[in-house]
């Protein structure tokens, strides 16, 4: 079997080629990537040591994308991941879409060609900002917790936001071309007969993730309080009180592998969601305290001014996924964050490859 993964010397991408590797006899593995990204080549080392073949290639480029040698299933770990994208000053919204969509776009092309499976790995983020921001909340063991005594909108419940809670926007300009992406990836599926399976995740992290305040806030905030660097809590009374789950790359692949498999399937719902869930989830305050007991306490401020997007709790239930594919993450919160503990005593300059 021939698999190309997009994004392949990405934090996500290298794990998915390295774990798909060593768990599928007889693959056939191809990377692509710009390596327009930091830290980058370091992954691109790691993955050649392994045999991957690399291809350089910009997805977004129609005729890179021609150029690829045949697969059999498309992986689509390629994108910009920050919900700041496009309102943050760093890239235009038509750089984004072009990032998240119309690299999608040829992709399936690609795929309609070679009458190929996509995998696309989606994100959390494509659900109602407003929406998910009217949810009752309250604070419990230094977090926001749901208000179960309080009605809760379809679609939501004390174990999470499942596949039927609201996209409608605003999402961010980040999550509606991921939303987008979505839909062509189901269009094409039914226009032309090709096995088509998203999988929206939960925050992805582990060891040698490239964190920034924007994306990878595990890693950021792990490598930052160790390395005592200024940190603080933003928006929401600047008190650390927001949460999010957090799942390791790695835990994806029985999945995908499922989904391979399953080829185009008839009865399993195309979309699921792929997270750590509320076992792994924890607020900003609750991941200084754990990182005050790994390290030493380091203080952090407070900047109360809300950032475009944040978002008070966003926690995902995956139980489709383990309904479905009988799938459910295997890595515990606690094992992923020492894990970027040890990977940030071991590597002290991280930061400064990831945001130079």
């Amino acid at each position: 079997m021939r698999v190309l993964i997009t994004g392949a010397c990405g934090f996500a991408g290298s794990v998915l080629a390295e774990t798909l590797l060593a768990s599928f006899e007889g693959l056939t593995l191809v990377g692509v990537d710009n390596f327009s990204r930091p830290g980058s080549e370091i992954n691109r080392l790691r993955l050649k040591h392994l045999g991957v073949r690399l291809l350089h290639a910009d997805i977004r480029n129609a005729s890179d994308v021609d150029a690829l040698p045949a697969a059999d299933w498309v992986l689509d770990a390629a994108a910009n991941p920050s919900v700041l994208a496009g309102v943050d000053g760093q890239m235009s919204a038509r750089q984004l879409v072009e990032h998240n969509l119309l690299g999608t776009i040829n992709l399936l092309e690609y795929c309609r060609r070679h009458q190929a499976g996509i995998i696309l790995l989606s994100t959390s983020r494509v659900y109602s900002i407003p929406a998910l921001a009217a949810l009752p909340m309250k604070v419990g063991g230094d977090a926001f917790v749901l208000n179960k005594g309080k009605r809760l909108p379809p679609g939501v419940s004390a174990a999470g936001v499942a596949e039927n809670f609201s996209v409608t926007p605003p999402v961010s300009l980040y999550g509606a071309t991921k939303l987008a992406a979505e839909t062509m990836c189901l269009e094409f599926g039914e226009a032309y007969t090709l096995p088509v399976w998203i999988n929206r995740c939960g925050v992805l992290a582990g060891a040698g993730q490239f964190g920034r305040p924007d994306q990878g806030i595990f890693s950021y905030w792990i490598h930052s309080h160790r390395a005592r660097r200024p940190l603080k809590y933003i928006g929401f009374s600047g008190r650390g009180h927001q949460v999010r789950d957090c799942l390791h790359p790695r835990d994806l692949v029985p999945l995908l592998r499922a989904q391979i498999r399953a080829g185009r399937g008839k009865t399993q719902p195309r979309i699921v969601h792929a997270s750590g869930g509320a076992r792994s989830a924890l607020s900003l305050r609750q991941l200084t305290q754990w990182c005050d007991r790994r390290f030493t306490p380091h203080p952090i401020t407070a900047d109360k001014k809300p950032r475009p997007y944040d978002l008070p709790w966003l926690v995902l239930d995956s139980a489709l996924a383990q309904s479905v594919w009988q799938w459910k993450p295997a890595t515990s919160a606690e094992a992923i964050l020492e894990e970027i503990a040890r990977h940030a005593e071991a590597n002290p300059q991280w930061l400064d490859l990831s945001a130079p």
